[in-house]
């Protein structure tokens, strides 16, 4: 987990100082998309958990980039270990934290609002008909229980972590919804609280936007970003990173995942991908930020 910083010292109310412990190392998860056992052994592989699946890191500090469920066979089993660890964590003085992906939203809303319709741009649609169509297994719906879906609800959509701008989705449409990761975060959680299905899908149909990072204006773009939420560097999921790094058809996208090796630095070196692809037979991403890696 690497050596510890020297311990800070702080002065009590008594005029003695007495050293505090320095913050745990920071990681950060990809999409996970129900893949159990892939984000079981990539836990392991970098000492969060033990054999048996209990956290054994500490005071480290861990963020998944959201996308638990969808298209894998065990999304309720994901969230049900990131709720454990997030309780043994701070048991232990460290931290285990999420952020609401696209995919969180989109089985909120199959539970919530089943066959009701909401006007899309391809037609009237719902979200029960989007979420099958992008990847809903019914076992996570049958499993969905109210704590479940109590801990979701609650989810930020942004967070900065150690000068780190923590999103889910490589979009620039985090600007709309606030100038500070609070006003961000109080915006998502207002609209989930007014329980409109008209809003919530926008809110969803935003939040799958991409590629802003990407190309010629996608340094500027992340400088915006980093500019207004007073961070130096994106990380983020969504967009699986054979899909960043060209143009990649279905047909390869199997082949392209498994040549990914670990997080894509791009947009000068603004921005870091974490989705490896798990859904196409790539690799489940857990990184240490800071990054030592030079933009591809």
């Amino acid at each position: 987990m690497g050596a510890a910083a020297p311990a800070a010292a702080t002065t009590t109310g008594f005029g003695t100082e007495q050293p505090t412990e320095p913050p745990g190392p920071l990681y950060v998860v990809g999409d996970v998309h129900g893949h159990l056992d892939e984000l079981l052994a990539a836990l392991r592989a970098n000492g969060i958990i033990d054999d048996n699946g209990s956290w054994v890191a500490g005071r480290t500090r861990i963020w998944f980039l959201g996308d638990f469920t969808d298209r894998g066979p065990d999304g309720v089993g994901v969230i049900e270990l990131v709720m454990r660890l997030a309780a043994e964590a701070a048991a232990a003085g460290g931290l285990c934290r999420a952020l609401m992906g696209n995919h969180e939203l989109l089985l909120l809303g199959a539970a919530r609002f089943e066959d009701a319709p909401v006007p899309s741009s391809a037609g009237t649609a719902s979200f029960m008909a989007a979420w099958r169509l992008n990847g809903g297994q019914q076992s996570d719906l049958d499993r969905l229980e109210d704590h479940h879906i109590a801990w979701l609800s609650r989810l930020p959509a942004v967070a900065v972590a150690d000068g780190h701008l923590l999103l889910h989705s490589d979009t620039s449409v985090y600007l709309e919804f606030g100038a500070s990761v609070d006003e961000v975060n109080d915006t998502v959680h207002a609209a989930l609280q007014r329980g409109e299905a008209d809003e919530w899908w926008d809110l969803f149909r935003r939040l799958t936007k991409r590629f802003a990072f990407r190309g010629e204006d996608g340094p500027d773009a992340c400088r915006e970003l980093l500019s207004v939420f007073g961070a130096h560097r994106i990380v983020h999921g969504h967009s699986p990173i054979p899909y960043l790094l060209g143009d990649v058809d279905r047909e390869d996208a199997h082949a392209a995942a498994g040549q990914v090796t670990g997080p894509h630095v791009y947009a000068e070196d603004l921005a870091v991908a974490m989705d490896g692809g798990v859904t196409m037979e790539g690799p489940m991403l857990i990184a240490r930020l800071p990054l030592d890696l030079k933009p591809a």
